[in-house]
């Protein structure tokens, strides 16, 4: 693995001088967390382990500082995207991305060439630039379904695990794709998604990788993704298949003006196919608040597989493939050449004019932040599987920790992902602790927190319907108006376990743009809601997610 440095803002040898606004806030959290120089070690391995559920009451979770990065990135690899790998990583670093994943989409022309080829320039860039964590990955063509991310830890197989899945297991390739009418064998192709996922999760526990994740990737986008299957999907190998994009990339999609008037933030555009679930509502295929209707709904699918009392990781990214107010263009083909020719397209001309786009630069608009207590990538990587996630929006916040204790103990308690320990009836506290924006976002705007949620779901455990997508036992239990505050400061929030098991996860947002949730005042009185066609912009409807922290609650003495 290449050799890394710490990043700017958490090396000690950098003068506080050199460090922008964000790199200033940053260092600071750090050494909030008692993580600050030496201790925020260089190193790949991975994240201390969570506090056992079984043993004992409360729970100890480390200190973290927090990796800002994208798994949805594409360039030239890709047959749809624009830009070289240069561009890409040029312009994460100068969004301050910590890490980002380049996942080009799956066909024979990047498997049998553009994967090996982008492999010698990630390379080169590790070597050049050990600041930045670049990893290579895999937009996969889930069999019968949408699309994912995959990406294994950098090592001697990194680029070979991922052209042996393409090959065996892409759906596109296979003509396995999304079901539809040319192959209408779904309950085969289901079959060999679930086997493609055990798959990666052999060559991780064989040592054939140090690690490897699974993302779906824009679930609610064509109504595809059955909550049977991404049931199916996690239950396969839920160390490898972690979780799914909370917010699509795309988020430039509806700027008024810009793609006309049925445009939808996300490219959720679509309306149900005869490939769709059958089961999803119609309201199911447009964003809301940027966030996809199965993140955004309190109470909707992502809570019906929180209840269960597993942890499914969000993320937002850019999906990056043709930026907003962009100018340049896809060069042109040589005579007699395609991708399947030279599995990447030629470099892109400026043209000085602005371009067709839908997207952001990596960084630019949407993040997803992970906890971890050193540098390196596996650490990314052990900090997304342990759920240790928050995702925001338009730079809506510089820093968010949360964590939850017991009323009687005095330690740090658990974070995002974990699992507190308490007894029937104990009462307990959430802290959450804001560090607000210190500086104008790439929009020039400085965005202001203006509540935050908290969300409390029943935990029942495995459903008997595997195509369940509601949590009726899931609400807003709590709102803090917090518009106004700047700095750091922290909100307690007093809770008390009841005879079941539940979680809590937090939501916040700009308070511009707010309804009645889909599923009702009682459950959400003002959540995100989709805008008018065409009059999305993204910039004036900001929303901060969290993952969720299980509590499991053990019968009083």
């Amino acid at each position: 693995m290449t050799a890394q440095q710490l990043p700017t803002w958490a090396d000690p040898s950098v003068s506080p001088a050199d460090l922008d606004a964000q790199g200033v806030s940053r260092r600071g959290l750090l050494r909030r967390a008692g993580l600050f120089g030496a201790a925020f070690a260089l190193g790949s391995s991975a994240t201390p382990a969570l506090a056992s559920p079984g043993r004992g009451l409360g729970g100890e979770d480390p200190r973290l500082a927090h990796l800002v990065g994208d798994h949805h990135v594409h360039s030239v690899y890709s047959h749809d995207a624009k830009y070289t790998f240069s561009q890409q990583a040029r312009a994460a670093a100068a969004y301050g991305l910590d890490w980002m994943v380049f996942n080009e989409h799956a066909n024979f022309g990047h498997a049998r060439r553009g994967a090996a080829l982008e492999h010698q320039e990630i390379l080169k860039a590790r070597a050049e630039n050990p600041r930045q964590l670049i990893f290579q990955g895999l937009e996969w063509y889930i069999p019968a379904a949408e699309h994912g991310t995959v990406f294994a830890a950098p090592g001697r197989h990194e680029v070979d695990l991922l052209t042996r899945f393409e090959l065996a297991y892409d759906g596109k390739l296979l003509g396995y794709d999304k079901g539809g009418a040319a192959d209408a064998d779904t309950a085969r192709n289901e079959a060999h998604a679930v086997e493609a996922i055990r798959w990666l999760a052999e060559q991780r526990r064989t040592g054939y990788v140090d690690d490897v994740l699974v993302l779906a990737n824009h679930p609610l986008r064509l109504g595809i993704d059955s909550p049977h299957e991404m049931r199916g999907w996690r239950d396969a190998a839920p160390e490898v298949m972690i979780g799914m994009e909370g917010a699509p990339g795309a988020q430039g999609a509806a700027l008024p003006g810009r793609r006309g008037a049925t445009s939808i933030r996300g490219e959720y555009e679509n309306k149900p196919s005869a490939q769709s679930w059958a089961g999803y509502p119609a309201d199911a295929y447009v964003t809301y608040g940027g966030f996809d209707w199965a993140t955004a709904t309190v109470g909707g699918l992502w809570d019906s597989m929180l209840a269960e009392g597993r942890l499914f990781t969000i993320t937002s990214n850019s999906d990056n493939h043709r930026t907003v107010f962009d100018t340049w263009k896809n060069g042109d083909w040589p005579a007699g050449q395609s991708f399947d020719d030279t599995g990447r397209l030629p470099d892109p001309v400026q043209t000085d004019t602005p371009q067709p786009g839908s997207d952001f630069w990596p960084g630019a608009f949407s993040r997803t932040h992970v906890g971890v207590t050193r540098y390196g990538y596996r650490a990314v990587m052990a900090g997304l599987r342990a759920g240790r996630v928050w995702v925001d929006h338009g730079h809506l916040l510089d820093g968010f920790e949360v964590r939850l204790k017991r009323d009687c103990d005095q330690g740090r308690g658990v974070t995002l992902g974990g699992r507190l320990r308490v007894r029937e009836g104990e009462r307990i506290a959430l802290y959450v602790t804001v560090t607000t924006a210190s500086r104008a976002n790439p929009q020039g705007i400085v965005p202001q927190l203006a509540h935050l949620d908290v969300i409390r779901g029943a935990v029942r455990g495995p459903v008997a319907d595997r195509d369940t997508w509601q949590a009726p036992d899931t609400r807003v239990v709590h709102t803090a108006d917090v518009s106004g505050r700047t700095g750091t400061y922290t909100l307690r929030i007093p809770l008390t376990a009841g005879e079941e098991s539940f979680y809590v996860r937090l939501r916040g947002s700009d308070g511009n743009r707010h309804g009645t949730g889909y599923l009702g005042a009682a459950v959400d009185p003002h959540g995100p809601v989709p805008h008018e066609p065409g009059d999305g912009d993204p910039w004036a409807d900001t929303w901060c997610y969290s993952n969720p922290v299980f509590v499991d609650v053990v019968a009083a003495r």
